[in-house]
């Protein structure tokens, strides 16, 4: 087995490559004059089974375009030098919003990557927590594993809620199955019951309405449930939505933290008490101060360092370890 981390994901892929007790394996990435690049292993890979990381977030240095486009050429590489098997590791999976078409001739990019991704010879694809985890897994004619950082959340919210009256809510309909899951997966950590609510939301031309919560949430601590954070705008107005209703405090979870436009402005409302994120994509974008104190991170790398070890001598993945907080 070789672990890949190519460069803007080097630092996640050394808490992966420890928990595995394994070195990274060296390689190489150039870039040209022209903005072109190119990435190639530095090490022997044939016959091996390899495993390469790749958060697919943008940051202030590359867009998720250009790392996507890194990890499929670097893939290809591999193929040609004869590795056995190439497992690609995308802790945070750009486009995987993009399922279907919402409006007429709209694209169904999720669908398009993952044709790169075979086009390139990817044997398995790995991420966590995806937008909708059919249509990730209907998309991709090669492998896919999906991982959930629901047990990552349970690990670290079950401790200070275990004497409070708990719900756990859904920002949306179409959320309802994750949050059911982490609900079932929280009471039976806490060993008593725990509510269930969601919050009515439509999006049309980037903007979100709708003011409704079906459930009780009176009197109790409220777990808000997402996939991810954008610009915070579907979370703040849960939570508003929680407080009005008579909430006592209201928590935020996410497996994906992308705090993009204003969010550091609309996470900062009083409403929310603290928002915990995993470290699938680094909270770069905070800017300090009211947002940033309220951020508790999880160490994913246990969970895929799990995955990876399993992938490679045949065993399940069904369930991965708990993570830290960092």
């Amino acid at each position: 087995m070789k672990i890949f981390a190519l460069n803007s994901s080097r630092a996640f892929g050394e808490l992966v490559s420890q928990k595995l007790g394994i070195d990274l394996s060296l390689h190489e990435e150039r870039e040209f004059e022209d903005g072109e690049h190119k990435a190639r292993p530095l090490v022997s890979v044939r016959g091996n089974d390899v495993f390469v990381i790749q958060s697919l977030y943008a940051d202030d240095q590359q867009s998720g375009n250009d790392k996507l486009c890194r990890l499929l050429f670097f893939i290809g590489a591999l193929k040609d030098a004869a590795a056995a098997r190439v497992t690609a590791v995308v802790p945070y999976l750009a486009y995987a919003r993009k399922d279907r078409k919402s409006k007429p001739r709209d694209p169904v990019t999720t669908r398009y990557v993952a044709a790169l991704f075979e086009a390139v010879g990817t044997d398995t694809v790995v991420t966590l927590d995806v937008h909708n985890l059919a249509a990730f897994q209907n998309a991709f004619r090669c492998g896919t594993e999906h991982l959930e950082a629901s047990q990552m959340f349970v690990a670290h919210f079950a401790p200070f809620l275990k004497d409070r009256e708990v719900v756990v809510v859904s920002p949306d309909a179409g959320g309802i199955k994750r949050a059911e899951q982490f609900r079932q997966q929280l009471a039976q950590a806490l060993g008593h019951p725990v509510g269930t609510a969601f919050a009515e939301k439509y999006r049309s031309n980037g903007v979100v309405s709708g003011d409704m919560l079906v459930g009780d949430v009176s009197g109790k601590d409220a777990v808000i449930i997402d996939d991810l954070i954008s610009t915070g705008t579907t979370i703040i107005r849960t939570a508003n939505a929680c407080r009005s209703r008579g909430a006592v405090r209201v928590f935020a979870a996410a497996t994906h933290g992308l705090f993009t436009g204003d969010a550091n402005a609309a996470l900062a409302d009083a409403a929310l008490e603290k928002i915990v994120v995993t470290d699938t994509v680094p909270p770069f974008r905070l800017n300090g101060g009211a947002v940033k104190a309220k951020v508790v991170g999880l160490c994913s790398a246990a969970v895929f360092a799990e995955a990876i070890h399993r992938l490679h001598v045949g065993g399940s993945i069904a369930e991965s370890p708990e993570s830290s907080e960092s």
